[in-house]
């Protein structure tokens, strides 16, 4: 590569992984530390506060299908300097709150600014520098965002302590007007993916006619949907599937560390890969290794070692699936698409973000551990077909063009 990619590639990743932790470490992480500070200020139960997140998912879904199009038109970086305008205003607003109405109206404006600022826009921003070639670029940004609780849920504290939750809030939201809109509208290098008819932009990496492509955009949806519905369903109840196992308190907090490692390595696994990964080889192995994960617990008595089998697996295949989300749509779409394909495929997505962890809850409270990893491993397997019929889809195509280039 030469260097004058390398340093845009450098610019790149540099701008959005600073704008891309500030991002949700000041929205979605925000409140792991700040929920239970908030509640009893506002006169609220913790779980309304909490709801907050599944408002900002909803609205963040609804949104999606509009900022793809937003995308498409306007370019990514102007569709990122909005997100931080509007978080900025989110949490303005979430720092004067005194009640229900404005802390839920701040987390719609939040929703809006997530459907504009975090994970597609950021990815769509990438490919428009990088082209076909953005996936490295997409693997090693995803490393950074997947540190944001980790930096950001210490720093959060430390705030609150010395000047309250208000002061937190406002001090969140200049992060975003002072940090982020400055670096996505003027530090962002200019796309270099070419929007002419026939370009290089245009070029789908497989060759799909139009309701092939319908097919495969239903199939990535489907996989992608119920994966993330198990993993968002299950990790915050993570540490009581732990306990129930037969971990005591400290070794369970041990192990869900552990999880998030072994998911940070997943993703250095595959930005180490770069251009030689395949998304959709990544998915099936993330998906078996989940799948892998649930029935090990099924069927096998607790213990001490079953449960670090059981996060080895799980761990490294949430993680590595977590990247293939991500690049599924630049392994099916040309890099024009990409930004639509993304955020159309965020309105299911963020719908099942927002209600798995509800459902989840619900059934190890009333059922236990076993019908709720039991549902996992049904969900994770429903999956990987879906991955596997997308498979399928792509070597027809490939063998249809072959054997038509071959009569030619």
């Amino acid at each position: 590569m030469p260097k004058s990619s390398r340093f845009r590639s450098a610019q790149t990743v540099t701008v959005l992984a600073v704008t891309q932790l500030i991002g949700w470490g000041t929205t979605f992480d925000m409140l792991g530390v700040m929920g239970r500070v908030v509640a009893p200020d506002l006169g609220l139960a913790n779980e309304v506060v909490f709801a907050g997140l599944t408002i900002m998912m909803v609205v963040s879904a609804i949104v999606g299908p509009a900022t793809g199009r937003w995308l498409g038109r306007y370019g990514a970086a102007r569709v990122l300097s909005a997100a931080s305008l509007t978080f900025a205003l989110g949490l303005l607003l979430l720092a004067a709150a005194n009640g229900i109405v404005l802390y839920a109206s701040a987390w719609i404006i939040i929703g809006i600014g997530g459907a504009f600022g975090l994970s597609a826009p950021a990815y769509t921003a990438v490919v428009e520098r990088e082209g076909a070639n953005g996936k490295r670029v997409i693997a090693i940004l995803m490393l950074f965002t997947g540190l944001s609780s980790a930096i950001f849920w210490p720093i959060l504290s430390l705030l609150n302590e010395t000047v309250g939750w208000r002061l937190t809030f406002l001090i969140c939201a200049a992060l975003q007007f002072f940090v982020c809109l400055p670096l996505h509208f003027f530090a962002l290098p200019k796309p270099i993916a070419t929007h002419v008819e026939g370009g290089t932009a245009e070029i789908a990496p497989v060759p799909l006619s139009k309701t092939m492509q319908r097919k495969a955009f239903l199939l990535i949806a489907a996989a992608t949907t119920i994966s993330t519905f198990v993993t968002f369903g299950i990790s915050p109840s993570l540490l009581e599937i732990f306990r129930q196992s037969g971990a005591s308190p400290a070794f369970a907090l041990q192990l869900g560390s552990v999880r998030g490692i072994l998911g940070i390595s997943a993703r250095f696994l595959d930005m180490l890969l770069g251009r030689r990964g395949n998304p959709m080889l990544s998915a099936v192995m993330g998906i078996s290794l989940m799948m892998m994960s649930f029935v090990i617990m099924l069927v096998a008595s607790p213990s001490t070692p079953l449960l670090v089998t059981f996060v080895l697996f799980y761990g490294f295949g949430t993680g590595v699936m977590t990247v293939a989300r991500a690049l599924l749509p630049l392994a099916l779409f040309s890099p024009r698409e990409f930004g639509l394909q993304s955020a159309r495929l965020s309105l299911p997505q963020n719908l099942a973000n927002a209600i798995a962890p509800v459902i989840f809850t619900a059934i190890l409270d009333r059922a236990g551990t076993g019908p709720a990893l039991a549902a996992c491993a049904v969900l994770a397997a429903l999956s990987l077909i879906f991955v596997l019929m997308l498979m399928a889809l792509v070597r027809g195509a490939r063998a249809s063009e072959s054997a038509i280039l071959k009569v030619s």
